[in-house]
C-alpha cells in the first residue's frame, strides 16, 4: 500500500519556551548539526514515504529555512515530496491562536484539504520531536497484517512519576491490541509501555475521524478519538526497542543532547543500516585546532575555530572558541563565539551568542543556563 505522512511542528511548542520562542519545535537544533525533525523525515523517507505534509501553526521561518525544496530527504519532485501546511486563521483570531497551542486533532483539521487530495491508501502521524531511528515500514506491515485501524508506536520504559505525567501509557493485551490509555497519568511509576506518538492510519479513516472530531468538538486524538472507540476499533500497540528520546523541557533537552556523548547511542541512532539520518547539507569547511587548543570527550561539527578548551561538549557548525577559553559540559549552537579566558559550564548557549573575554557563565545539569539567540553577555 502506498504511504503519505504528517508531521506536528509545533504541538510542544509550549514544552521548552526558551528554544521555541522564535522557532518551532520541528526546528530546534540537534547533535551539532540536525534539527529535531531530521531524524522523523529521515524515518519515514528511509521506509518508502515519497509525500510528507508538515503543519505548521507559529514561527515557522527558520523550519522553512532548513526544509528548503526538501532536496536533502529526496523529496523534491513534482508528485508528492514536501509540503509546509501553514495555519488556518483569520486576521480576527490570531491573537487567540497565539496564546494556544493547537492539539493534534485540532491541528489535523487545518490539514483536510491536503489530506483529502491525496491518494495513499495509509497516513503516518508523527510528531516532530520524536528521536529515534525506527523502521517505519516493519511498522505498516505489522498495521496491515493485523488489519487494525490505527496502530500506535510504543517502548517500554521505566518511569518515575514525573516522567509519566507527560507521557501516555498504552496497555495491551497479549496479542498487541490496545485495551486501555493513560493520558499523562499521576502517581504512577515503574515500567510501562509509552506512545511513542507515532501512528499508522487509513487514509480514509483519518479523514473520517476529523470530520466527526469537526462535528463534536472533539480536541484530543487521545481521549476523544482513541479511547471512545478503544471497542469498536482495532488499534494495535507496534513495539519499537532503540533508542528513543522526547524533549519536553529545557533540562531534558540538555541530558538528551549529552547522551550522544555515548558511542553506544550514536551507533544505535546514527549507524543503522540502510537508515541514514539526512539534515541540510551545508559545505563547511574542516574545523581547526590551533596550537594549544584541547579538546575531549565533545562531538563538534565542521566549519568551526578551536583554540580553547572544549570538555565534554556539543559543538555545532561555525562556532568560535577563542585562546584561553574553557567550555565544558555544554551545547553551543551554530556561530557562536566565546571570547578568550572565558567560562561557561553546563549551558545552553543558542544561535549567534558572543560571550565576551573573561565572562563566566555556569548551571546545572539539572538547571542548565540558557542564552537567547542573537545575545551578547
Amino acid at each position: 500500500m502506498s504511504v503519505t505522512g504528517i508531521i506536528f511542528s509545533n504541538v510542544h511548542d509550549s514544552n521548552i519556551p526558551e528554544l521555541t520562542r522564535l522557532r518551532t519545535t520541528a526546528s530546534v537544533p540537534y547533535g551539532c548539526r540536525y534539527r529535531f525533525i531530521d531524524f522523523t523525515l529521515s524515518n519515514m523517507v528511509n521506509s518508502g514515504v515519497t509525500s510528507v505534509g508538515i503543519i505548521t501553526q507559529a514561527n515557522y521561518q527558520s523550519l522553512v529555512d532548513h526544509i528548503g525544496t526538501g532536496k536533502d530527504w529526496d523529496l523534491a519532485s513534482r508528485s508528492g515530496g514536501i509540503k509546509l501546511i501553514p495555519p488556518n486563521f483569520t486576521a480576527f483570531a490570531q491573537e487567540a491562536r497565539q496564546s494556544h497551542v493547537p492539539t493534534r486533532l485540532e491541528s489535523l483539521k487545518t490539514a483536510t484539504v491536503y489530506i483529502s487530495r491525496r491518494k495513499e491508501d495509509l497516513v503516518v502521524l508523527s510528531d516532530c520531536d520524536v528521536i529515534c531511528n525506527i523502521d517505519l515500514g516493519d511498522m505498516i506491515d505489522f498495521h496491515q497484517k493485523n488489519g487494525a485501524d490505527i496502530t500506535i508506536a510504543t517502548k517500554k520504559t521505566n518511569l518515575t512519576q514525573e516522567l509519566a505525567a507527560k507521557n501516555v501509557i498504552v496497555r495491551t493485551d497479549a496479542d498487541s491490541r490496545v485495551n486501555d490509555l493513560l493520558v499523562y497519568p499521576k502517581d504512577i511509576s515503574g515500567e510501562h509501555d509509552i506512545s511513542l506518538n507515532i501512528m499508522v492510519i487509513g487514509r480514509q479513516k483519518l479523514l473520517d475521524i476529523i470530520m466527526d472530531a469537526s462535528a463534536h468538538g472533539y480536541t484530543s486524538f487521545n481521549s476523544d478519538v482513541i479511547l471512545r472507540n478503544i471497542r469498536s476499533y482495532k488499534i494495535m500497540a507496534y513495539s519499537y526497542e532503540g533508542y528513543f528520546a522526547c524533549v519536553s523541557s529545557l533540562a531534558e533537552y540538555f541530558a538528551c543532547s549529552m547522551q550522544l556523548l555515548d558511542p553506544e547511542v550514536r551507533r544505535t541512532l546514527f549507524k543503522v543500516k540502510n537508515r541514514p539520518v539526512y539534515t541540510k547539507v551545508r559545505n563547511s569547511p574542516p574545523t581547526r585546532y590551533t596550537a594549544g587548543s584541547f579538546v575531549s570527550n565533545s562531538l563538534l561539527a565542521d566549519g568551526c575555530v578551536i583554540s580553547g578548551t572544549v570538555e565534554n561538549s556539543i559543538i555545532f557548525r561555525g562556532v568560535t572558541v577563542r585562546p584561553g577559553a574553557v567550555v565544558r559540559n555544554s551545547i553551543v549552537m551554530q556561530d557562536t563565539v566565546i571570547g578568550s579566558s572565558a567560562s561557561v559550564n553546563c549551558t545552553v548557549l543558542d544561535k549567534n551568542v558572543i560571550i565576551k573575554d573573561g565572562v563566566t557563565l555556569s548551571g546545572h545539569e539539572s538547571y542548565p543556563f540558557y542564552v537567547p539567540k542573537n545575545s551578547i553577555v
